[in-house]
C-alpha cells in the first residue's frame, strides 16, 4: 500500500550499456533508455512518471554513472531499486534511489560531466562491442596529449557540435583531458561543466588524426577557432564513449 504525500521529487543513479539504444532520451520510433526507465517506474507506482536525465547520450554510447529525477505523490522506500532492477532489462541497473529538494534538477544543477573514450590499439576479439578497434595505424600518445593542453586555452567548442541542434550556446568550460595507455588499451578522460552533443567523439575523432599524423597538434588551434563542424576530425564510433560521473552539490 502506497502513501501519498504532496509531490516529492526524487534522483535516480544508474548505469546501461548503450548498444541496444538510440540514446537516453525518448525518440519516437526508437527503443531508448528513458523509455524503458519511464515504463518501469510507471508500472511499479502505478501513476505516470516522467524523468529527466543529465544528460543525452548519443546512439549506442554507454553510462557508467549517470542521474536523473522525477516526480510522485507517493513515497518511495529503499525496496524501490530492487523492483526497479527486477522489471528493467538486463543492460539497464538502477543502484540508488533519494529524495532531493523539489527544485533540484538533475539537467541544470550537475556542476561537471566526465567521459573516457577507450581505444583498443590491438585487434581484440573480447572489446568488439565496447571499444574502438584502432590497430591499423600506431597512434603518438605524446602528441595527442600535447592537443590535450590545447583545449583548455578556449571555451567556444562550436567545431565539435553537432549540426542542427537547439543550443542556446556553444561554451563549455573543460576542467580536464587526457589519454592513458594501459598495455593495449588506450583511453581519454574529459570533464568539463557541460557537454555539447557529439561535442567528446569528434574531439576524439580530432585527436586520432593528430595521433596518426594527418594533423600536428597546434592545428588543433585552428579547427576550433574555425568554429565550423567540418574543420574537425569525423566523430569516433559511439560504442567506445561512456559517461563516467555527474557531479552536483547535495
Amino acid at each position: 500500500m502506497w502513501s501519498y504525500y504532496n509531490t516529492l521529487r526524487y534522483f535516480i543513479e544508474f548505469s546501461y550499456n548503450g548498444k541496444n539504444y538510440f540514446g537516453y532520451q525518448i525518440q519516437p520510433d526508437a527503443i531508448s533508455v528513458q523509455e524503458e526507465l519511464e515504463k518501469a517506474l510507471s508500472t511499479i507506482l502505478r501513476e505516470e512518471i516522467k524523468t529527466t536525465g543529465a544528460g543525452r547520450t548519443d546512439t549506442g554510447v554507454h553510462a557508467k554513472k549517470i542521474f536523473a529525477h522525477f516526480d510522485t505523490e507517493k513515497e518511495v522506500n529503499d525496496q524501490l531499486p530492487r523492483r526497479l532492477n527486477s522489471f528493467l532489462p538486463p543492460d539497464i541497473s538502477i543502484k540508488r534511489i533519494f529524495p532531493v529538494k523539489d527544485d533540484f534538477h538533475a539537467r541544470f544543477d550537475a556542476t561537471y560531466r566526465t567521459y573516457e573514450y577507450y581505444i583498443s590499439l590491438e585487434k581484440n576479439p573480447f572489446t568488439q562491442e565496447s571499444a574502438w578497434q584502432h590497430w591499423k595505424r600506431t597512434l603518438d600518445i605524446d602528441a595527442m596529449n600535447e592537443a590535450c593542453k590545447i583545449l583548455f586555452e578556449y571555451e567556444d567548442f562550436t567545431s565539435f557540435a553537432k549540426l542542427k541542434t537547439d543550443n542556446k550556446t556553444n561554451i563549455c568550460k573543460i576542467y580536464k583531458a587526457e589519454w592513458e595507455q594501459n598495455g593495449s588499451e588506450l583511453k581519454f578522460t574529459v570533464s568539463a561543466n557541460r557537454f555539447l552533443r557529439n561535442m567528446v567523439r569528434a574531439i576524439v575523432g580530432t585527436m586520432v588524426e593528430i595521433g596518426t599524423g594527418k594533423l600536428k597538434p597546434e592545428d588543433l588551434r585552428t579547427v576550433i577557432e574555425d568554429k565550423n563542424r567540418n574543420a574537425a576530425g569525423t566523430s569516433a564510433p559511439g560504442h567506445g564513449l561512456y559517461l563516467v560521473d555527474v557531479g552536483y552539490e547535495f
